[in-house]
C-alpha cells in the first residue's frame, strides 16, 4: 500500500479531524528511516481502523518539515483536529512502537469517555456508570474507562471493581490510582479479618481510619491514620503511611483535603 502524501492540507489536516493520523518523516538516505518504516506500514495495516499513516519526503517537501519543526528524522508526530499532540524522534523497536501507540493514539469513544468524565464531577454517578460500561463493552482494554469505572463503583462493591483493574500496571499512566484503589481494597478486607492484626494501642485507631476510609470521610482517616504512624509508625507493615498515600493520589495532589494534611503526615514521619 502507498503511504506517500500527495497534499498534506487533505492527507493529514482534514483527514486528521475523521482518524489520528500519524505521519513519518523520513529520506531515502536515511539507514533508521528504513528499519522504522517497515514497522510503521505493518502496524497501519493492522490498525487501519484506529489511525492513517502518512509518509513525507522531508526532502522533498522541507517546507512542511521545517513548519513542524523536524530537526532530526525519523521523526514521527500524531495529528488529531489538526494539530500534533504527540511525537517520537528514532526507529524505536516495534514493542516500543506499540506501547507509544497505546498512550498516543485518542480513544475512538473519547467524546463519550470525556462527557462520562463531566457527570462524575457533577456526582452524576448513575449515568456516567452506564455510559462507561458501555465504552468498555467495545473497547474492553481501554485503561482510562476501567478505571474510571472502577473508581466510581468502588465503595459500592470494592471486589468487583479490582476485577476491572486486571492487566494495568506499572507502565500505565494509571497506575497510581489503580495502587490506591488496591491499597483500599486490602484495608477493607482487614475490617472481616481484624483478629489477624496485633493487639496492641494502635490497632483501634487503625481500624477507626479504615472505616473512615470506607464512609469517603478522608479527613477523619487521614487524621487517624497520621495519629497511628505517631503512635506505631511500623504497625501492619507501614501500612498508616501507605492508606495516607493512597488517599492523597485518589484524591489528587490538588484536592483541598490532600493539601491540608501533607505537612502534618511527613511531620509525623519523622518524629
Amino acid at each position: 500500500m502507498n503511504y506517500e502524501m500527495n497534499d498534506f492540507s487533505t492527507d493529514v489536516i482534514k483527514k486528521s479531524f475523521e482518524l489520528p493520523v500519524l505521519v513519518d518523516f523520513w529520506a531515502e538516505w536515511c539507514g533508521p528511516c528504513r528499519v522504522l518504516s517497515p514497522i510503521l506500514e505493518r502496524l497501519a495495516e493492522k490498525f487501519k481502523d484506529q489511525w492513517k499513516l502518512v509518509k513525507i519526503n522531508s526532502d522533498k517537501y522541507p517546507e512542511v518539515a521545517e513548519k513542524y519543526g523536524v530537526k532530526g528524522i525519523p521523526n514521527v508526530k500524531l495529528f488529531v483536529d489538526g494539530e500534533v499532540v504527540n511525537e517520537f524522534t528514532g526507529a524505536l523497536p516495534e514493542n516500543m512502537v506499540m506501547e507509544w501507540l497505546k498512550k498516543a493514539i485518542p480513544s475512538k469513544n473519547q467524546k463519550s469517555i470525556d462527557e462520562a468524565k463531566l457527570l462524575l464531577t457533577k456526582n452524576k454517578n448513575e449515568k456516567a456508570v452506564k455510559l462507561l460500561k458501555s465504552i468498555l463493552s467495545s473497547e474492553p482494554d481501554n485503561e482510562e474507562v476501567k478505571i474510571l469505572l472502577a473508581k466510581s463503583t468502588f465503595f459500592e462493591n470494592h471486589e468487583n471493581s479490582i476485577k476491572l483493574l486486571e492487566g494495568i500496571d506499572e507502565s500505565s499512566e494509571f497506575f497510581e490510582l489503580e495502587d490506591s484503589l488496591r491499597t483500599f481494597a486490602r484495608m477493607f478486607d482487614l475490617l472481616n479479618q481484624s483478629d489477624s492484626l496485633p493487639t496492641n494501642q494502635v490497632k483501634d485507631i487503625y481500624l477507626r481510619a479504615i472505616k473512615n476510609v470506607k464512609e469517603q470521610n478522608f479527613d477523619s482517616a487521614l487524621e487517624n491514620f497520621i495519629e497511628a504512624i505517631r503512635t506505631d509508625r511500623y504497625y501492619d507493615d507501614d501500612g498508616s503511611r501507605k492508606a495516607c498515600i493512597a488517599i492523597f493520589k485518589y484524591l489528587g495532589e490538588d484536592n483541598e483535603t490532600t493539601l491540608k494534611y501533607r505537612r502534618d503526615f511527613s511531620s509525623a514521619l519523622y518524629i
